[in-house]
């Protein structure tokens, strides 16, 4: 009992993250059933399992709150199930520890993208603009995001949030709707395929009802802050949290002095903080400008 309670949090707690920031939860919740010694395979069909349920619950949400940009989801649910299912069912013999560095790498460069862009590039009229991603974008992006979700039990959110906050126009409450919107034809696919690859019976059905649980009660409150939060300081805490999500994965995998990571993780988080703190210097001396134009 006291490991469902704990399951529960987590699952609570991994969709608070996903949905206010557009990922985590697979990551999250692969990473702890790893720890308990679950098979990865098995431990990313359990997560993608309860994600059918909290990625619903949480899509309903986003669009109830107005997060969501309904042609881009079109546009990344065929590529991005395709390749979900694709990574479902080969992942038993697909060396996703050795590509999962270089991928994160990539990500990190662009997080530190995202974040210089909502820091000093982000315009208040971006919130009227709309320039999704064209067909021919979105193909790749929902294939490789997709196939990366299956294979490493959580990628979707990770690899699709950065690319589509990475082109002006997409703002980034749009792009988290958007993104965990999508994400429930991703779940659905890579569970299928899970399903018909490892069969009914490898699932624990406890664990993942402990999960779906608590992602059913944090999907709706992620939506909400969603909606409150300021799009520049959401495009902020997106960004911090790419760095810090993929330097965890390119520390463990090529830095063998593990001494180093509190360093490390302390010059991230106050960077991080520092950033957070400019974005809001930032935003109230836009706000005061706009009154004074205004007024004048």
């Amino acid at each position: 009992m006291k490991k469902l309670i704990v399951l529960a949090f987590v699952g609570f707690l991994a969709q608070l993250i996903d949905g206010a920031l557009g990922m985590a939860y697979g990551v999250t919740s692969s990473s702890l059933l790893l720890a308990f010694g679950i098979a990865p395979a098995v431990a990313s069909a359990s997560v993608h399992l309860s994600e059918v349920v909290t990625t619903a619950a949480s899509g309903v949400s986003h669009i109830k709150f107005g997060n969501v940009d309904k042609k881009m989801v079109y546009r990344l649910i065929i590529p991005g199930s395709i390749g979900a299912f694709t990574g479902a069912c080969f992942l038993s013999n697909l060396p996703g520890d050795i590509v999962k560095p270089y991928v994160s790498a990539f990500l990190l460069l662009l997080g530190f993208y995202v974040l210089f862009r909502f820091l000093f590039k982000f315009q208040s009229n971006e919130e009227k603009e709309s320039k999704p991603l064209s067909v021919k974008q979105s193909i790749p992006l929902g294939l490789i995001a997709g196939f990366a979700d299956a294979t490493g039990g959580g990628g979707w959110g990770p690899i699709a949030t950065p690319v589509l906050l990475s082109k002006k126009g997409m703002t980034a409450r749009k792009v988290v709707g958007t993104v965990d919107t999508s994400e429930f034809a991703i779940a659905v696919s890579a569970t299928v395929g899970f399903i018909l690859s490892l069969g009914w019976e490898t699932v624990n059905w406890l664990w993942v009802g402990a999960l779906m649980l608590g992602g059913i009660f944090a999907a709706p409150i992620a939506a909400w802050l969603v909606r409150k939060v300021p799009a520049q300081l959401m495009g902020i805490l997106v960004g911090g949290f790419i760095i810090l999500v993929n330097a965890r994965t390119i520390l463990t995998t090529w830095v063998t002095n593990e001494s180093s990571y509190p360093v490390i993780y302390g010059f991230i988080l106050l960077g991080w903080g520092a950033a957070i703190l400019f974005g809001i210097r930032k935003m109230k001396a836009d706000q005061t400008l706009e009154k004074e134009m205004v007024i004048s």
